[in-house]
This record gives C-alpha cells, sequence and structure tokens, in this order.
C-alpha cells in the first residue's frame, strides 16, 4: 500500500512536470500579484513594508487556485480517476497522494519563493522569514480545502470559477492567522509561536476533513 501511494505522488509530480503544470503558472501569477500591488499604491516604502506580509498571503491564496480545477478533473476525462477508485489503495490515501503531488508543485514553491518576492514591498529578513514559514505550515491547508471543491466540480467542464466561489470563503481562516503570525513575528503585539500554532491546527484539521470530504465527494459523483 505504501508502494502504491508513493507511486501516485511520483506520477503526479511527473506529469506535472511533462505538462508544464500549474507550478510556473501559480509563480508567475505570484509575481504578477505582489509587482502590481507596489504600483498601484505608490512609493510608500513604510506602507508596502507594514501589508508586505498581506499582500503576498493574499497572492499566494490566488496562485493556489491555478490548476486546482484539473486536480481530479484530468484523471476523470481519461478514465484514470476509474482505475484508482476501483484499485487496492483506498480513494482517501489517492486523494491525499494527489494533493501532496499538487502542494509540491505549487504551495512549496510559492513558499520558498516568497523571501524574493518580498524584497518587491520591502520586508526585512524577519519578515520574509516569518511569511515564509507561515506560507510553508499554511499553504497545505490551502490545498486540502482546494481538494474538496476541486472534487465537486470534477466533473464540470471549466469548473475554475465556481471552485473558487466553493472554496475562497474557507480559505479566509488561514489567510487571517497566516498574516497575524507574519506580523506577530515583526513585533506584534502577541507571540509569533501563537497564531502560528493555530495555523498548523488549522492545517491538520483541513487534512483530514478535506481527504475525507473529497473522497466522500468523488464517490458521491460516480
Amino acid at each position: 500500500m505504501v508502494s502504491a501511494f508513493l507511486a501516485l505522488v511520483r506520477r503526479d509530480l511527473k506529469l506535472s512536470a511533462r505538462v508544464g503544470g500549474s507550478g510556473w503558472l501559480g509563480l508567475v501569477f505570484f509575481l504578477m500579484i505582489v509587482t502590481l500591488v507596489p504600483f498601484g499604491l505608490g512609493p510608500d516604502l513604510n506602507l508596502l513594508s507594514r501589508i508586505g506580509p498581506a499582500i503576498l498571503w493574499i497572492g499566494a491564496v490566488l496562485a493556489t487556485l491555478i490548476g486546482l480545477d484539473r486536480l481530479f478533473q484530468a484523471d476523470e476525462e481519461d478514465g484514470s480517476l476509474d482505475l484508482m477508485t476501483a484499485s487496492p489503495l483506498p480513494l482517501e490515501l489517492v486523494v491525499l497522494a494527489k494533493v501532496i503531488a499538487h502542494w509540491l508543485t505549487t504551495g512549496l514553491p510559492l513558499a520558498l519563493a516568497a523571501p524574493l518576492f518580498g524584497l518587491l514591498v520591502a520586508l526585512d529578513g524577519v519578515g520574509m522569514a516569518a511569511v515564509s514559514v507561515t506560507l510553508l505550515v499554511g499553504t497545505p491547508a490551502l490545498t486540502f480545502i482546494g481538494a474538496v471543491g476541486a472534487a465537486l466540480t470534477a466533473t464540470i467542464r471549466r469548473g475554475g470559477l465556481i471552485l473558487a466561489i466553493l472554496v475562497l470563503p474557507l480559505m479566509i481562516p488561514t489567510l487571517i492567522f497566516g498574516v497575524s503570525a507574519a506580523n506577530a513575528a515583526r513585533g506584534g503585539d502577541i507571540p509569533f509561536g501563537t497564531p502560528l500554532m493555530i495555523l498548523a491546527a488549522i492545517t491538520l484539521v483541513t487534512a483530514v476533513v478535506g481527504t475525507v470530504g473529497a473522497a466522500l465527494a468523488l464517490r458521491q459523483g460516480e
């Protein structure tokens, strides 16, 4: 079962690399948001530094949505999902493997690129490190939440807009505590560990609820 799980993760990683995946698109979209916002706000470096974590987190949330609609839809269209459902591997583990592969190609690059993009919003070293850490902890929650929406819209062609409407409100708590943790690390009124632990708890809860919910949605869609 472990070998089958790892094989499925490797399969999705190879497919993402071969097709060009949503990882590069997410990074480009992330860069566009972080680049355009300073032009709209003007050259006030103090303002940019103050709202920099929020800009980066909003960009990460929106960039995570790119490619989520294809998380299960591509396998639904070519019949691979039926084979996965009929395999000895539980559907929950199939969902978990696909979510992990998607995060490795989308969420992880966003977290690693955050320090570099933080230069565009005048963040200092502490701020860039804090945003990167919070994205590492919080972006898996965004992916697990998105997986439920992707499962619900797997049989709908061009369901990206419906998916965004479904999952964006559910991503708001992750966004709030992600930004709060990053601001706390820069000298806020609360310790950095408090919102970070809440963010980690959200990720753990969504890992369970998102995996089970996505598997249930896929079963109902058969």
